[in-house]
């Protein structure tokens, strides 16, 4: 089971990526595409066109893991975003959300105390 601190930054490539791909393929996708740095102890998803498979790429200071589920039925839910978006950012309980099959339009999040300086990072 993965445990992620609150403070973890996902980021959700939303377009289809081939399940193929190792460790260079997907860092070379994060800095392309996504214009991120692979090693910056973000963690990054990837679904495949099925949306049956999920990886996760992040870095833990001394190297990459990758992490990988593949469903033996059903598919991950991807959050709705604009056409022209590439990525997504979402928080680490949306991540637990996605990987574990909870429908993301039904799910409803209860207001809660944001601090000024979370508000200020997702707008950059």
């Amino acid at each position: 089971m993965l445990n992620f601190s609150h403070q973890t930054r996902v980021f959700l490539f939303l377009e289809p990526v081939d399940m193929r791909k190792s460790f260079r393929g997907l860092c070379l996708l994060t800095e392309s595409v996504l214009k991120e740095d692979p090693a910056s102890g973000h963690w990054f998803a990837f679904i495949n066109r099925r949306q049956d498979r999920l990886k996760l790429l992040g870095w833990d200071g001394q190297g990459f893991w990758i992490w990988y589920k593949r469903l033996e039925s059903g598919g991950f839910q991807r959050p709705a975003a604009d056409r022209k978006q590439v990525q997504t950012e979402i928080d680490v309980t949306q991540l637990s959300l996605i990987i574990n099959g909870i429908d993301l339009s039904s799910a409803k999040r209860r207001r809660r105390y944001e601090s000024p300086g979370r508000k200020d990072r997702e707008k950059t």
